[in-house]
């Protein structure tokens, strides 16, 4: 029966099967640290990534061994493939992205996905060592430097985005915003749907900014639907 079993699974079965481990096992570290966020791609997505990426590996490598044996006049390129997953998985980066007015989201998902990818290409070719230094690189990076980065944020422009119904009056939301002594920068009006606008204003960042009650001041305006701030 088990020479059935290896003529079945390949004699390479042993080595393919560590190996989609290894690349689950690391892409799921990273898709857990996005999942825990709430993101869009998080734990499945991650995984199906690493471990797809890595099985194309393998079949670059080991898949063609037998007509490679059979023919001499065969040449294979075993980068080929994985060439292929590299650009082809953007379709998937591209979907993450949400473009919400002046507002970008997912880019940092969208860069996750396109590594894991990397990820699985390299553990499908044996490389250990490398693919769980960049997980343990990639994890420190995701959870460590986005506090770094407030740092340098500080000084950057806060977006108050206001989305109202018609009738509403621009000057009514300045007052309040001076109200409050917040220095404005600029003031921009999107129309995002029939009836529908949305107001974005710029203003400079302030610590001492009482945000709930500047957004309870602002929503008892009539037309205002939401209110949101971004940095």
């Amino acid at each position: 029966m088990l020479p059935y079993l290896d003529e079945l699974v390949g004699d390479n079965f042993t080595i393919m099967m560590v190996r989609i481990l290894i690349a689950l096992i690391l892409s799921g570290l990273i898709g857990f640290e996005r999942e825990l966020k709430n993101h869009s791609a998080g734990f499945r997505t991650h995984i199906l990534v690493g471990v797809g990426a890595c099985l194309m590996m393998l079949l670059s490598l080991y898949g063609f061994e037998i007509f490679i044996g059979a023919y001499d006049n065969i040449r294979f390129d075993p980068a080929r493939i994985p060439s292929y997953v590299i650009s082809g998985i953007g379709f998937l980066g591209a979907g993450t992205i949400i473009v919400n007015g002046m507002t970008i989201r997912g880019l940092t998902t969208a860069a996750s996905i396109w590594t894991v990818a990397g990820l699985g290409l390299v553990v499908g070719a044996g490389m250990y060592g490398a693919a769980v230094f960049t997980t343990l690189i990639i994890l420190l990076s995701l959870v460590f430097l986005n506090n770094f980065e407030k740092l340098f944020r500080k000084g950057r422009l806060h977006l108050i985005e206001i989305t109202a119904l018609p009738g509403l009056q621009i000057n009514q939301v300045i007052s309040i915003l001076e109200s409050h002594s917040i220095a404005i920068r600029q003031v921009e009006i999107e129309r995002i749907d029939v009836g529908v606008r949305k107001i974005i204003v710029k203003i400079e960042p302030d610590k001492y900014l009482d945000q709930l009650a500047l957004f309870e001041d602002i929503s008892k305006i009539e037309n205002v639907k939401t209110i949101t701030e971004q940095e």
